[in-house]
């Protein structure tokens, strides 16, 4: 949780400073002149100076609910126990190249994140209730099966294990 908390801090950054940045680009085309031959350029950069803010808003909700998330006992999970909230998910599908697995972490915020895994062992990717993913997951158990909609194919994966 620490990682995607510095992840999430960081975009936050890049979102502030590319709002500033929009904004001052806005102001910058202040003569008459400019204004009249740059107009178009003006609006575009105020909307996009408007969309980082939200992008910033956005993220900062998100600290916030990653926060008290953390701050919350997480929950231990045990051989049966089906997927939720701070669930580690292990998940097999089969296609015409083999086998793939994955390890999930289902948390509130910052899905399609890539972390690592404890003490560096693999990657982890975050997933929430709201994507297609962590719905599919969501209540189920160790060896049960689900249909996912992944880059466009609907595949049949296998819930291997949850911690």
């Amino acid at each position: 949780m620490a990682q995607l908390a510095e992840r999430l801090q960081h975009s936050d950054r890049l979102a502030h400073r590319a709002q500033a940045e929009a904004r001052e680009a806005a102001r910058s085309l202040a003569t008459e002149s400019e204004k009249k031959e740059d107009g178009r350029a003006a609006i575009e950069y105020g909307s996009l100076a408007t969309g980082q803010s939200a992008r910033a808003r956005r993220l900062h909700e998100e600290l916030g609910v990653l926060a008290a998330f953390s701050e919350a006992q997480t929950p231990r999970f045990r051989r049966g126990d089906p997927v939720a909230l701070g669930a580690l998910v292990d998940v097999r599908t089969e296609d015409e190249k083999g086998y793939d697995e994955r390890t999930f972490f289902v948390l509130p915020v910052g899905a399609g994140t890539e972390l690592t895994g404890p003490g560096g062992d693999g990657f982890l990717s975050v997933i929430t209730p709201a994507s297609p993913v962590g719905r599919a997951l969501l209540g189920r158990r160790a060896g049960d099966s689900v249909d996912v909609t992944w880059g466009g194919e609907v595949r049949e994966w296998t819930v291997l294990e949850v911690a």
